[in-house]
């Protein structure tokens, strides 16, 4: 931390003796940070693709790992700058290590903002914010600029999950967040609980915008659920058709089937249930809860509950997903089957919009944060089981829209509840999605019009 406090006091004399006159921003240019995988941040994507909408020039940085939505990539008003990631440190103490890339990152990610065409406004991603809100600061400094924090989460609330919350390192990332955190312009958030804890903890005022789902997070017709999952089907074997070759239909999937070229496309009789759940495998969210529900479920068959078989989803990367496929490889299951895909940008609203019933397992870290993974699964009408944490009920309404439960037993049941008797169209998991149906949520253009757009006016 005193090597960083030491290049940020190198980087304001640098300022200082270099910086010539020049004007403000360029009205109408903006640059979105997010110093993470720019494919797996979809709400900084969404924010890129409103701007454009409203006619801003963008430049889009961050790690590009995974490929970002495909009208990220189509837009003629949106620059994607890349920010190559730090693979390499990996010699002595993990906190030596920490130091080093913070330094690596700070004088990396300044001299890339200082190379970009003059921003108006630079608005950034929290977490991760160290050492990127310190970083933009400065750029804001050298360009004239504003500076936007879009609040996620807390850091130090995510570095205390393998730290401990009395450790130095994640105490003097509380107080780096609290300390550059106030030196913003404005600032967005994901909740009026975090809202409420920016101003009470932090003395930071904040705009709650919640996070929607944009347009294509819908309902998939039955033609396309077909496509995607004979596209799936041929590298995932839960999605295959079970009936012999010889009795298939012409084209058949474990759900669907097209008996001929010209053929509508049906659900396969005695289908299974599909349940989709997403993840970034991280501390925060444990699925040995979903293992063990699930193990629960396969008991009620084999106790000869009037249950479907159930195919169950998990999508997403991260640096738990080895540890959990082991975890998974040593269950003995008959009427389950898991498969952990990755999937395009483009297929993930596909699957929530043609899945039965959604779990999440994600636990805020602060308590402050809502599960964006939900949001996209309410924008495809896809009901949600959801693990309890504090302020969840800003989204997921208990018995309304879906179910909040607390453990794996409780799961469990709900799971048995859910899909006793499926598919029919009767029960709780009908209602929820007639329920989701008819609620008309606001969509991400429509929140994003209404929340983001009069700051922006504050500053041409």
């Amino acid at each position: 931390m005193a090597a960083l406090a030491w290049v940020v006091l190198a980087a304001l004399l640098w300022l200082w003796l270099w910086r010539r006159p020049r004007a403000r921003g360029v009205a109408g240019r903006v640059c979105v940070i997010v110093l993470g995988d720019l494919g797996r941040s979809p709400r900084m994507q969404y924010h890129a693709l409103s701007l454009a909408r409203h006619g801003r020039d963008v430049t889009l940085l961050g790690y590009l790992r995974d490929r970002p939505h495909g009208d990220v990539l189509r837009s003629e008003r949106i620059r994607l700058v890349p920010v190559a990631e730090l693979r390499w440190l990996a010699v002595g103490p993990k906190l030596f290590q920490y130091v080093v890339k913070v330094i690596v990152q700070a004088v990396q990610v300044l001299y890339t903002l200082l190379q970009i065409e003059q921003p108006s406004y630079i608005l950034l991603q929290n977490p991760p914010g160290l050492p990127s809100i310190a970083v933009s600061w400065l750029a804001c400094l050298f360009w004239r600029s504003k500076l936007i924090i879009d609040w996620h989460n807390y850091g130090y609330t995510i570095l205390s999950l393998s730290l401990g919350r009395d450790h130095r390192l994640v105490q003097m990332a509380e107080w780096y967040e609290k300390l550059f955190g106030r030196l913003s312009h404005y600032n967005l958030c994901v909740t009026n609980a975090m809202r409420e804890d920016l101003w009470v903890n932090c003395s930071i005022r904040a705009v709650t915008l919640y996070d929607k789902p944009a347009s294509y997070f819908k309902e998939t017709p039955l033609e396309l659920q077909h496509s995607l999952y004979m596209k799936l089907a041929k590298d995932y074997e839960p999605f295959r058709a079970q009936n012999p070759a010889s009795l298939a239909p012409a084209e058949s999937s474990a759900f669907t089937e097209l008996p001929g070229r010209e053929g509508p496309v049906s659900r396969a009789r005695g289908r299974p249930a599909l349940l989709v759940s997403s993840t970034s495998w991280t501390e925060d969210e444990d699925f040995s809860v979903l293992l063990k529900a699930l193990e629960g479920y396969e008991q009620y068959l084999r106790e000869g509950a009037e249950l479907p078989a159930l195919v169950c989803v998990i999508t997403g990367k991260g640096p738990l997903k080895d540890y959990y496929k082991g975890l998974i490889s040593q269950l003995d299951f008959q009427h389950i089957q898991i498969c952990t895909p990755w999937l395009e940008a483009e297929d993930y609203p596909l699957l929530l919009g043609s899945a039965d019933l959604g779990v999440c397992l994600h636990k805020s870290s602060s308590g402050l944060d809502l599960p964006m993974k939900v949001v996209d699964m309410f924008g495809c009408c896809l009901p949600v089981c959801a693990i309890y944490f504090e302020c969840l009920h800003e989204l997921v309404k208990h018995n309304e829209n879906g179910l909040i439960f607390r453990d794996w037993k409780e799961l469990a049941e709900q799971l048995k509840m859910l899909l006793w008797g499926f598919p029919t169209l009767e029960g709780k998991l009908h209602s929820f999605r007639e329920n989701l149906r008819a609620s008309r949520q606001l969509r991400w253009e429509e929140s994003w019009d209404q929340t983001v757009l009069p700051l922006l006016g504050q500053n041409q």
